[in-house]
């Protein structure tokens, strides 16, 4: 009986100090897909011995994550939706990790010529003036966040049998264009580790506006006294370190850079 009830202190004991070391973080899935992930887990799990449980969402439901307090932080990519966050009191502040851009993608057939448009707004202007066939996450993630922000600045409203919003995550709508051989807009790290891309090829990329930036939001405890905030902090003194720098800025697929550190 001894034996037992020591057995099964030992266990609770063994088991509460792995939870003491596990945080959630809500993550968006273009990150994920772009692999760098399983780059950095392994490592953050060596070097400081956090088991970081990865939430793989949209922007807009990692924000609402944080703000339930479901998360102990957020990795987004979408600067308005992140300062409202922060504005709400749900944040404790907002730390820049690393950045890449958004490309178009679209049919190697080019219909809409957008190979040869002058701005983001002229390559979205052609696609409508084409009425070529355009896949739209249309789930509220950064990704989605940002394209309609382009369709605005560029005064057009994308509507019509052409625009097909598919409210599903950067790998399920790169699949979805590469079946129709549609356009679609995506993160350029999302694209490069995307495996299935049939006829699709990118064809339009380099505008200061598609400048693409990651933060790191821990979740604020005066919301939430339950979220594991010193884990949070040691998390993000490691993706701000030398080493991250060297993961991020080494991690390339067929010699291409996906992501550029600028951590401060």
């Amino acid at each position: 009986m001894k034996r037992t009830i020591v057995a099964a202190l030992t266990s609770a004991l063994l088991s509460s100090s792995a939870f003491a070391d596990e945080m959630k973080l809500a993550v968006t899935t273009s990150f994920h897909n772009s692999g760098l992930s399983d780059i950095l887990l392994p490592q953050i799990k060596e070097d400081t011995g956090i088991e970081v449980q990865l939430l793989v969402v949209g922007t807009g439901q990692a924000i609402k994550l944080g703000e339930a307090g479901d998360v102990d932080a957020i990795l987004v990519h979408s600067r308005k939706a992140e300062d409202t966050f922060l504005a709400g009191g749900y944040g404790m502040h907002r730390r820049e990790i690393m950045y890449n851009d958004f490309v178009f993608i679209g049919p190697s057939t080019d219909a809409a010529m957008i190979a040869d448009a002058e701005s983001a707004a002229d390559a979205l202007g052609r696609i409508m003036a084409a009425q070529a066939p355009f896949i739209s996450r249309g789930d509220d993630s950064g990704t989605h966040k940002k394209e309609l922000s382009l369709w605005a600045a560029a005064k057009i409203v994308p509507e019509g049998a052409w625009y097909n919003a598919v409210g599903a995550g950067m790998g399920a709508a790169l699949n979805t264009a590469a079946g129709l051989e549609a356009y679609i807009m995506a993160d350029r790290a999302s694209w490069l580790n995307f495996g299935n891309k049939g006829n699709l090829a990118l064809l339009y990329a380099g505008d200061a506006i598609l400048f693409n930036q990651y933060a790191y939001l821990p979740v604020n405890p005066d919301k939430h006294e339950h979220v594991r905030t010193e884990l949070a902090a040691e998390l993000e003194a490691w993706l701000v370190s030398d080493t991250a720098k060297a993961l991020i800025n080494d991690y390339k697929i067929n010699g291409e850079t996906l992501f550029v550190f600028n951590a401060e």
